[in-house]
């Protein structure tokens, strides 16, 4: 549609809040957005005279729309419009159908989010502090929720620690601490393998080079670290993805590789709380604060979106960064302290262990692994695991190859989450996943 073919004075409407420059901006970006590239638009003095309004008002709204680039406009030429919108609307990949059962590991039960709690949590923030915490935060983290997660690692994960860093999850601690080692000069990161892919991701993003190291039915084998490498990145109370625990005589070599070499083991504690069998073990940073930096968040626990971990460091070490907002952290502070996080986790443990049971059950006579603790378990399989990943997904089931989280290749296996699948959809989505899996 040509600039010349369409009655300007009639199509645009000048109205709503501003001055009528701000009115004819408006009205001409909606029009505009109709026509074809390059259209021309009619010559200032013209659309003024249609308009019945001074001049200056339309080049005010030429002149803003050409920054804006909706419009070209270049002296002694025709002020026509610039599709550049188009291409970047190209590109927009086409929205995909969520699968009607998700049991892609590492999401908690977000139906049953303590909504009122944290919101009584959050609301006696708001009535209670000081206005003085309306200031600067502490990079660290608020006194209040440092103090509160020291005495609730001490409690219950038998952690040696008078005061942790608040970090905003796992992932951030870790590049925290990645960066710390690079400027002490350790540039070399053992990591399990298979193993959590963000975080590998992640440090590997501070320029730290990754060695991954083989897991077994013990945990890491610590004895194939290889020589030079200094700080290892380890999940020993329920390995991801194996479900493995990493065993006494394992736990014993890594600490004193850890001291032998001079160096770090970063100890991911993300979800120790969920053991079904048997009360969790306790953490390697218990056994030698020294030589152990303890990570954890609420990720698994609550709901990731809150943002709020963190990680408690030997005392020659310090990190750099920025702490979640303080309402937030302080309104954790206060759910971990009445005991409502405590109440929480009992809940949430009768809850996994009860739908575990029945995923297992209702997956029938397949081979299965890990121990019973946490929020996946994995199915071993007889055939190429993408094409079973594909099959399922087709049938509405989403699933997760282990080989998402390989450095080597292995065994054909899925990972399955089972953390956030409701209740009633265990039985369903295991009979269409029996099918894919032929």
């Amino acid at each position: 549609m040509a600039g010349s073919q369409t009655n300007w004075g009639v199509q645009l409407e000048l109205s709503g809040p501003g001055p009528k420059h701000e009115q004819l901006t408006r009205a001409l970006r909606r029009t505009i957005r109709g026509l074809e590239d390059g259209a021309a638009l009619p010559p200032s003095r013209q659309l003024a005279a249609d308009l019945g309004c001074s001049r200056w008002v339309v080049t005010q709204a030429y002149a803003q729309l050409v920054a804006e680039g909706y419009l070209d406009g270049r002296a002694g030429s025709a002020t026509r419009v610039r599709r550049v919108g188009d291409a970047v609307a190209a590109k927009r990949p086409a929205p995909v159908e969520p699968p009607r059962y998700d049991l892609a590991p590492g999401l908690p039960d977000l139906r049953h989010f303590p909504r009122q709690r944290w919101a009584d949590a959050v609301r006696g923030v708001l009535t209670t502090v000081p206005h003085t915490d309306f200031g600067l935060p502490d990079p660290a983290g608020h006194p209040r929720l440092r103090a509160t997660l020291a005495g609730y690692l001490r409690r219950v994960r038998g952690a040696e620690t008078d005061d942790v860093v608040v970090c905003g999850g796992v992932t951030d601690g870790v590049t925290r601490v990645c960066r710390a080692l690079l400027e002490k000069g350790v540039t070399r990161l053992a990591v399990e393998d298979p193993g959590w892919t963000r975080l590998r991701r992640a440090a590997a993003n501070t320029g730290m080079a990754i060695d991954p190291v083989p897991v077994d039915g013990e945990g890491l084998d610590v004895g194939r670290i290889p020589a030079g490498t200094r700080a290892a990145l380890v999940t020993p109370a329920h390995q991801f993805p194996t479900g493995t625990v990493l065993s006494p005589r394992r736990r014993a070599e890594l600490m004193a590789w850890a001291r032998d070499v001079d160096g770090l083991v970063l100890e991911d504690d993300y979800d120790a709380e969920f053991r079904y069998d048997r009360r969790p073990v306790g953490t390697l940073q218990g056994t030698d604060p020294g030589r152990v930096a303890l990570f954890g968040s609420v990720s698994k626990t609550l709901s990731p979106a809150l943002g709020l971990g963190w990680v408690a460091l030997p005392p020659q070490w310090t990190v750099e960064g920025h702490a979640p907002p303080v309402l937030d952290q302080l309104a954790l502070a206060g759910f971990v302290g009445s005991g409502g996080y405590d109440r929480h986790l009992r809940a949430a443990r009768l809850r996994f262990r009860a739908r575990r049971d029945r995923l297992v059950d209702a997956l029938g006579d397949v081979r299965l692994s890990g121990v019973a603790a946490g929020l996946h378990l994995v199915l071993h399989l007889e055939r190429d695991a993408a094409v079973v990943v594909r099959e399922a997904r087709a049938k509405g089931v989403k699933v997760t190859d282990l080989d998402d989280y390989r450095v080597a290749p292995g065994e054909p296996a899925l990972v399955l989450g089972y953390g956030n699948l409701a209740d009633n959809a265990v039985e369903p989505a295991a009979r269409l996943l029996r099918e894919a899996v032929g």
